[in-house]
């Protein structure tokens, strides 16, 4: 068990049985960084984007988003995130779209909470690799702490900067347009002005070229080690 490589991870649960959940973190939360706890789908789509965990583990039956459904939301702003899915059922049709939208791992209730570090243990140093991204012109992104370096030199952001390079590198090498990075970094109305100033203003703390601008499609930023 590497215990050093596991105290490194944040881990989301979301599970609206409010006891189940309490006994799932306090077997697992000595083992990680910080352990989380969502009541519901739409909860735990939230606090994703504000915790930004390294694992989520979710229950599929739940009130107003249930496990997959959430996951499908989460898959879109992040395919890569592993998410383990806990179930009281043996449920085929259920068993196989949770396999093909893309889940880590499915196990039954009840379960063994050993069982669920020991496979988080398992696929642990695949997610520390992720957490370095290399970019353009000798600038390095950290997802763990969200943020910036340029040889070695940490470049001064504000949240919303953090969150906005967080957000294309999610979803590396690929065009995210206009509406979509409004909608996920701000809780009001923003027009298309204030959205260019806001990137304007990045760039010059940073590098003009680091995030491209596809005309009338949107942003992306190229991970050279993807």
């Amino acid at each position: 068990m590497n215990y050093e490589l596991l105290k490194t991870l944040k881990i989301l649960i979301v599970e609206d049985e409010k006891r189940l959940a309490q006994l799932l973190r306090d077997a697992i939360s000595e083992y990680f960084f910080s352990v989380i706890i969502a009541k519901d789908g739409n909860e735990g789509l939230k606090k994703f984007k504000s915790f930004k965990p390294d694992i989520i583990i979710t229950d599929i039956m739940m009130p107003l988003c249930d496990g997959l459904d959430m996951t499908i939301k989460i898959k879109k702003l992040d395919e890569n995130i592993p998410i383990i899915v806990l179930s009281a059922h043996s449920d085929k049709e259920k068993l196989l779209k949770a396999i093909d939208i893309g889940i880590s791992k499915y196990f039954i209730k009840p379960f063994d909470p050993e069982e669920v570090i020991a496979h988080i243990n398992k696929i642990a140093p695949t997610l520390n690799k992720k957490r370095q991204v290399q970019l353009k012109e000798d600038f390095i992104f950290d997802n763990n702490s969200m943020s910036l370096y340029k040889n070695a030199v940490l470049i001064t952001l504000t949240k919303r900067e953090k969150e906005f390079i967080h957000l294309l590198i999610k979803l590396k090498n690929k065009i995210v347009d206009s509406e979509y990075i409004k909608e996920n970094l701000w809780n009001e109305e923003v027009n298309d002005e204030r959205l260019r100033t806001f990137i304007k203003r990045l760039r010059i703390k940073t590098s003009k070229d680091i995030i491209e601008n596809i005309s009338g499609q949107g942003y992306l930023i190229s991970v050279l080690d993807s």
